[in-house]
């Protein structure tokens, strides 16, 4: 029996790449601890006029997601292989990297791609915008060979970017999309899909498992699961609409009583985000019964009371998933409490959506199958 173990390791290791991701200070932290919070809030206010666009080389991209990133992995571009950290996103197709040619401040903070340094460059013309609520990057779409590890992606569409604002803080140099194909530009293929297509990876699965340590333990794995990192059986659930990673879900209940999906909605798992995020009067409510009080833009409880507070429940395809008030409370260095609810979906769809981020992701091992449409969820360890 131990000899079947150690095969099924080894097959386990020639099937699945796991890639190491890095928990790192968020942009809300750094800019918090330079006394910098305030003022850019003030000027990045959301612009809830701009919800929609009809050009297709536009993506745009609600929620203030940029300030709570805080998990990155490493990545090569060109020959010979230029490394860059990255935000891997469920949330977005498209892969962007900074340019030598963008003289912003914001880029100039971060490592820059040298297009002219890599013998496997092929640039284009084409002109690609992608649009964030506190920020914006515009440049052209090139191909070349991306590297995650051992995996070698091959005349790979990603975005140079030569113009970019609203990301001087960040901790990430650019953004690895793994989100659904059709939510990019036209005929553009994101990375994952590219492995596939390229036959570097035997399925089209990916995985995420978010550590609560302190720098080091969490990983997104390509091409199936590590079923090590997860307690008891994955559950599958359908994808609803192919533009995100989204699903239905039937309820959320606080303490017995139900605090949204009243009537069913919607829910986005997004890695790009560290919020629980939904309709503002929905989340405006569930301040109130955790006693969050407003404090300029977030939510502040006092934090000898979060053990008193409820667990939230969502109810997916007929299963609970709790998350308890130590993962949907974040306590900063300053020993202040800061809730992760977030009000703002209704800003940019109408019918009632949720957007499930690491807040959520952290207690979960969260699956993502490409072919089937399917997300499965278990237990993390």
């Amino acid at each position: 029996m131990r000899w079947l173990g150690i095969l099924w390791l080894v097959a386990l290791s020639e099937c699945v790449v796991i890639i190491p991701l890095t928990k790192m200070e968020t942009m809300r932290e750094t800019l918090r601890k330079e006394n910098l919070l305030t003022n850019f809030l003030e000027e990045n206010t959301d612009d809830t006029s701009q919800n929609a666009t009809d050009d297709p080389l536009i993506s745009l991209q609600p929620l203030r997601k940029i300030l709570d990133v805080c998990y990155v992995g490493n990545i090569t571009i060109g020959t010979p292989p230029q490394e860059f950290k990255v935000l891997f996103d469920t949330a977005l197709s498209c892969t962007w990297i900074p340019s030598i040619n963008c003289s912003r401040t914001s880029c100039r903070r971060h490592n820059l791609f040298n297009p002219q340094l890599s013998t496997t460059i092929r640039l284009t013309s084409l002109s690609i915008n992608i649009k964030y609520s506190t920020g914006r990057i515009a440049g052209v779409l090139a191909y070349d060979t991306i590297r995650i590890m051992k995996l070698v992606d091959i005349d790979q569409p990603f975005v140079l970017t030569e113009t970019q604002s609203g990301f001087d803080h960040v901790i990430f140099d650019g953004v690895l999309g793994l989100g659904h194909p059709r939510f990019g530009p036209k005929n553009y293929i994101p990375v994952f899909d590219n492995l596939k297509k390229q036959g570097v990876i035997s399925e089209p699965i990916f995985a995420f498992y978010l550590s609560n340590r302190k720098e080091n333990g969490s990983v997104v794995m390509f091409g199936g699961v590590d079923h090590r990192y997860h307690k008891g059986s994955l559950k599958w659930i359908p994808v609803s609409r192919t533009r995100f990673w989204q699903i239905a879900m039937n309820r959320i209940t606080m303490n017995g009583w139900m605090v949204g999906c009243f009537h069913q909605c919607e829910a986005i798992l997004n890695t790009g985000t560290t919020w629980l995020a939904g309709p503002t009067r929905l989340v405006t409510g569930i301040q109130k019964l955790i006693n969050a009080k407003a404090f300029g833009e977030e939510y502040q409880v006092p934090c000898s009371n979060i053990r008193s507070l409820p667990s939230i429940i969502f109810t997916i395809n007929g299963n609970e998933y709790t998350v308890p008030p130590v993962a949907y409370i974040w306590k900063s260095p300053y020993n202040t409490c800061v809730s992760r609810f977030r009000g703002g979906t209704e800003t940019w769809n109408h019918l009632e959506t949720w957007v499930l981020g690491d807040a959520f992701l952290r207690m979960y091992l969260s699956v993502y199958d490409r072919r089937k449409r399917m997300v499965g969820l278990a237990p993390a360890v």
